[in-house]
């Protein structure tokens, strides 16, 4: 696991090309232990379990 949010918007997004709603990534995303959620500056990223804010991604 890292903290770069660099790497970790690499990979997001690298996975939200693999399914087909957002919602099936939001899901995917959580057995990653990322909590995603969107929002009107974009999606935030958070760690789960402690759903600690790592940072947005700008959609």
């Amino acid at each position: 696991m890292t903290e770069n949010m660099d790497e970790i918007q690499d990979f997001l997004m690298s996975e939200r090309e693999k399914v087909l709603s957002e919602a099936e990534w939001r899901f995917r995303m959580r057995g990653y232990g990322y909590n995603l959620r969107r929002t009107d500056g974009g999606v935030e990223v958070a760690r789960l379990p402690q759903n600690r804010l790592l940072g947005t991604l700008k959609l």
